[in-house]
C-alpha cells in the first residue's frame, strides 16, 4: 500500500449519536490512553488526509480539537444524514467516515480500503456477516442516491451501499490487516468502556 496522504479524501468523524446508554456524554470525548478518542482519530486523519471534519449538531464539545464541526443538513436521519452532510461539506471527491467511538482505528486498514476504490462509489468491510458503513469510504458519486433515499425516509447506509457501485471487503481479506478484529470495536455501554479500556472523563 502506498505511503503519503490520500489527497482526494477528507477524514470524517461522525459524532451525532446520543449515547443514551452512556448517560448522553459525547462519545468522541471518551478517553483512551489519556486522550479523547476524537483527538487520537484526528491525529491519524492528519497523517492520512489533507482535511478533516466532525459532523455533530453540538459543536461545543469538539471545538477545542481545532477542526471544522458541521451540523446535519437534514436532522433526525441518523448516520445517513451525517454522511450526507459530510459529503456536502467536504472539498474532496471522497470521504473516509468513522464513528467517533472507535478507539482502535489504524493507518494500515484505512489504506487497505483506500486501495480498493477503483471503479467504486463506496468501499466497506463485511465483518461478522454485517456491513460496517461507519469505517468506510464514500464518494461524491453517492450523493444523488443518498439524497433520494433520505427523501424516501430510508435511513440505512446499507441501503445506500446497495444503491451504488460498492466494493465490499470480506472478512478473510479484512483479517489480513485487522487480525485481532480490534479496528471495528466501538463503545455503546458501560461494559464496553471497561472491556476497551476507556474512561468517561471529558476535556
Amino acid at each position: 500500500m502506498p505511503d503519503g496522504r490520500i489527497e482526494d479524501c477528507t477524514g470524517v468523524l461522525l459524532a451525532g449519536g446520543r449515547a443514551e446508554r452512556l448517560g448522553g456524554i459525547p462519545k468522541g470525548l471518551l478517553r483512551h490512553a489519556g486522550k479523547p478518542i476524537a483527538a487520537h482519530v484526528l491525529a491519524l486523519f492528519a497523517r492520512l488526509f489533507p482535511a478533516s471534519l466532525i459532523v455533530s449538531n453540538d459543536a461545543a464539545p469538539y471545538q477545542p480539537l481545532g477542526v471544522s464541526v458541521v451540523p446535519d443538513r437534514l436532522t433526525g436521519r441518523g448516520p445517513p444524514g451525517g454522511i450526507h452532510s459530510a459529503l456536502l461539506a467536504a472539498g474532496t471527491s471522497w470521504i473516509f467516515a468513522a464513528a467517533c467511538d472507535m478507539p482502535f482505528l489504524a493507518e494500515e486498514p484505512i489504506r487497505f480500503l483506500a486501495s480498493r476504490r477503483a471503479g467504486a462509489a463506496a468501499v466497506l468491510v463485511r465483518s461478522g456477516g454485517r456491513l460496517e458503513p461507519l469505517h468506510a469510504f464514500w464518494s461524491q458519486a453517492c450523493l444523488p442516491a443518498l439524497t433520494r433515499l433520505l427523501a424516501a425516509g430510508k435511513t440505512s447506509l446499507v441501503d445506500l451501499a446497495g444503491a451504488v457501485p460498492s466494493v465490499v471487503v470480506e472478512e478473510p481479506a479484512w483479517r489480513t490487516v485487522d487480525p485481532l478484529g480490534r479496528v471495528l470495536e466501538n463503545a455503546n455501554t458501560p461494559q464496553d468502556l471497561a472491556r476497551l479500556g476507556l474512561d468517561d472523563h471529558q476535556l
